[in-house]
């Protein structure tokens, strides 16, 4: 694949300076001997590429990620620095990150955190993500969305539950539900995280980084870090 071994002479060219550069023949002999005795060079260009390849993917849906649900974030509404999680409620890694998701909104007053419902693990995740849409439709995602977590694996009991302690009107919300208009947001997460390379829970997009799985406060710290930075 000639357009693999351009960008990873392209690589090279940053890691080591003008020599690969210096043979006429780019991409011939001289390549092969430099890319065998420093073999490390291929696994850092194809990290390389990995992350320009989402940076840019990030960059054209940046927008659609970045607008939330009505009422759907955590954090601070307005806050200047902008995390995306792609949750399901039926994800244990996922009820492990909020613990981190908090106490990183307590450390960075400006953080913005838009929640993506994204139920896949079983059918009752759709139900419970309907719900939590329909808890921010009344201002309370998150009183719905810390409830569910505590409660534990949704089903018809635990979402019923989780509602009546976020405090909502089960007429609104069940009408909102029935109408099927919150679906079209799910399916829209659908398509986003896809497009961005997110298939399973939690994921999160972060400045220019996609980020799988429950990896942790300290991770997360650093990813924001590095896009408040950017």
């Amino acid at each position: 694949m000639r357009w693999l071994l351009t960008f990873v002479i392209a690589v090279i060219g940053g890691f080591a300076g003008s020599a690969v550069w210096s043979y006429a023949g780019f991409g011939g002999e001289a390549t092969r001997t430099y890319l065998m005795a420093n073999p490390e060079v291929l696994p850092k260009a194809m990290e390389e590429l990995t992350k320009r390849e989402q940076s840019a993917r990030i960059g054209s849906l940046r927008a659609d990620l970045e607008l939330p649900f009505p009422g759907a974030v955590l954090g601070n509404p307005n806050g200047k620095v902008t995390v995306v999680e792609f949750t399901d409620y039926a994800c244990g890694y996922c009820r492990m990150s909020v613990a981190d998701v908090k106490r990183l909104v307590k450390e960075n007053p400006d953080l913005r955190v838009v929640m993506r419902e994204y139920p896949i693990l079983r059918p009752e995740s759709v139900d419970a993500a309907r719900m939590a849409l329909a808890a921010a439709q009344q201002g309370k995602y998150a009183e719905f969305h810390d409830a569910m977590y505590e409660i534990g694996t949704p089903d018809a009991q635990t979402i019923a539950e989780a509602a009546k302690r976020a405090g909502l009107d089960m007429e609104k919300a069940n009408a909102a539900i029935a109408s099927g208009t919150l679906d079209s947001f799910l399916q829209t997460n659908h398509q986003l995280a896809s497009q961005v390379g997110i298939s399973g829970t939690p994921g999160w997009v972060i400045g220019d980084r996609v980020i799988d799985g429950a990896v942790g406060h300290e991770a997360l710290a650093s990813a924001i870090a590095e896009a408040r930075e950017s």
